[in-house]
C-alpha cells in the first residue's frame, strides 16, 4: 500500500499487522480517559525531546483527540526521518468506526459483582455509608459526563439499587453543553452499551465560554454545576452526584496546600448555597483511579475526556475547573513519593481527618478567622 500523510480508519485496518506503531501525542490527563489498545502516549510538547524512543523501522500513525495537533506532530517526526501519517479525525473516529470490540451489559455487571467487587463496589459502599450519602426516599441525578468515572458511578448506583435495601430513586442525567456529533454519539452508545437509561438535556456552555481567555475552563464547571443543579430540581431531585474519585480528593489536597495556601478538601457531600434543598454527593470518595481503569480496560470500554472545542489544545480541562497541568504535577509528586513512602497516598488522605486544632495557627470558620491567640492565655 502506498503511505500517505493521512490514514483514515479504513486504510489502518488495511495495514499488515507488525508494520505499524500507534502514536497517542495526546497530553497523559487525555491518554489516561482511554486510548487505542497498542499506542505509545507521548505528549507533543514532549515530542522533541522524546522521539528517539520511537521505532525507526515502522510507520508511525500518529493521532491526537480530532486530528487538530496530529499534524504538527507528524510534520516533525517526518523531519526527523521517520515514516509517519496522521490518523484521520484521530481518536474521536476510532471509536466511532465500530473497530473496538464491545462488551455486553451483562458482563460489564457480572465484572463488578465478582472480579471488581472488593474494589469498586465495596469502596461505594463504605462511602455511601460512612458519610451517609445517600437516605430512605432520596430522589439522585447521577450525573454523567461522558468519562470514565461518571460512567462507572451510573453502573454501581444501579447494583445499588438492585439491593434495594431502601427506597430510592436514580435520574441518570447528561448535560450536552455544545458536544460535537461525534462525541454525543459516543456518550450515547456506551449507555447504551451499559444498559443506563439516560436523560439528555442541552446546553450552549461551550459557545459561552468560547470567547473567554482568562480560566474559561473554570468558568464552564461552574455553569455545568449551576445547570445540573437546576435540572435535577426541576425533575424532582434532591441530591446530584458526581463522579470524583479517591485520587481527585489527595490531589486537591496537595493543590491546595502547594498552590492555594491553604488546608482544604473535596468533601464528600455538600448542601448547595443557591439551590435551596439540594445537596452534591460524591459516592466515589474511597474508589481508586488506577481501579477504575482497570474496570474499564477490562471490560474493553471507551470513553470520552472532556470533548469541548479546548480539548485538543488546552490541558486545563477539570470535572472540578482546576488547572489540569498542575494536577498533574501533583500527580507525578504523588507517584514520586510513593516510592520512597508507599503509605503516602493514605496519609495524605488522612491528614484531613485528623487536624488537631490547638497545634493550627488559624483556621476559618463559617467565613470568620480563628487564631490561636484568642485563646491562647486562657489555657495557663
Amino acid at each position: 500500500m502506498e503511505e500517505k500523510n493521512t490514514l483514515t480508519i479504513q486504510m489502518l485496518r488495511e495495514l499488515e499487522p507488525g508494520s505499524y506503531a500507534l502514536v497517542d501525542v495526546r497530553d497523559a490527563a487525555a491518554n489516561a480517559y482511554g486510548t487505542i489498545k497498542g499506542a505509545v502516549n507521548i505528549p507533543n510538547e514532549q515530542l522533541k525531546e522524546r522521539y528517539d524512543e520511537l521505532p525507526k523501522d515502522k510507520l508511525l500513525v500518529v493521532f491526537c483527540m480530532k486530528g487538530v495537533v496530529s499534524g504538527e506532530a507528524t510534520a516533525f517526526l517526518q523531519e526527523q526521518g521517520f515514516r509517519a501519517a496522521e490518523l484521520e479525525g484521530g481518536y474521536a473516529a476510532w471509536l466511532m468506526s465500530g473497530i473496538t470490540e464491545e462488551p455486553t451489559q451483562e458482563d460489564v455487571e457480572k465484572s463488578i459483582r465478582k472480579k471488581f467487587h472488593k474494589q469498586l463496589f465495596s469502596r461505594f459502599a463504605k462511602a455511601i455509608n460512612t458519610y451517609e450519602l445517600v437516605q430512605e426516599g432520596d430522589k439522585i441525578a447521577v450525573c454523567i459526563s461522558g468519562g470514565k468515572d461518571s460512567m462507572l458511578m451510573a453502573k454501581l448506583f444501579q447494583e445499588l439499587k438492585r439491593h434495594n435495601k431502601f427506597p430510592f430513586e436514580l435520574v441518570f442525567l447528561v448535560m450536552d453543553p455544545g458536544y460535537s456529533e461525534v462525541n454525543r454519539k459516543v456518550i450515547e452508545n456506551n449507555a447504551k452499551i451499559l444498559g443506563i437509561p439516560i436523560t439528555v438535556f442541552e446546553t450552549n456552555i461551550f459557545e459561552a465560554v468560547y470567547e473567554i481567555e482568562k480560566s474559561p475552563c473554570y468558568l464552564c464547571a461552574r455553569m455545568r454545576r449551576g445547570y445540573l443543579y437546576s435540572k435535577a430540581k426541576e425533575l424532582g431531585c434532591n441530591k446530584i452526584a458526581l463522579g470524583h474519585h479517591y485520587d481527585d480528593v489527595i490531589e486537591t489536597i496537595l493543590m491546595g496546600m502547594l498552590y492555594g495556601a491553604q488546608i482544604q478538601t473535596m468533601m464528600p457531600k455538600l448542601h448547595s448555597t443557591n439551590f435551596e434543598g439540594m445537596e452534591l454527593i460524591r459516592p466515589m470518595y474511597l474508589i481508586r483511579e488506577d481501579d477504575i481503569k482497570h474496570w474499564r480496560d477490562y471490560n474493553n470500554l471507551h470513553f470520552i475526556q472532556c470533548a469541548c472545542r479546548f480539548t485538543d489544545t488546552c490541558t486545563t480541562c477539570r470535572a472540578d475547573g482546576s488547572v489540569g497541568s498542575k494536577r498533574m504535577e501533583i500527580k507525578n509528586l504523588i507517584a514520586e513519593l510513593k516510592k520512597v513512602n508507599p503509605y503516602v497516598e493514605g496519609n495524605i488522605f488522612k491528614s484531613v481527618e485528623n487536624v488537631n486544632l490547638r497545634t493550627i495557627i488559624a483556621y476559618k470558620q463559617n467565613g470568620v478567622q480563628h487564631r490561636f491567640l484568642d485563646d491562647y492565655d486562657k489555657e495557663v
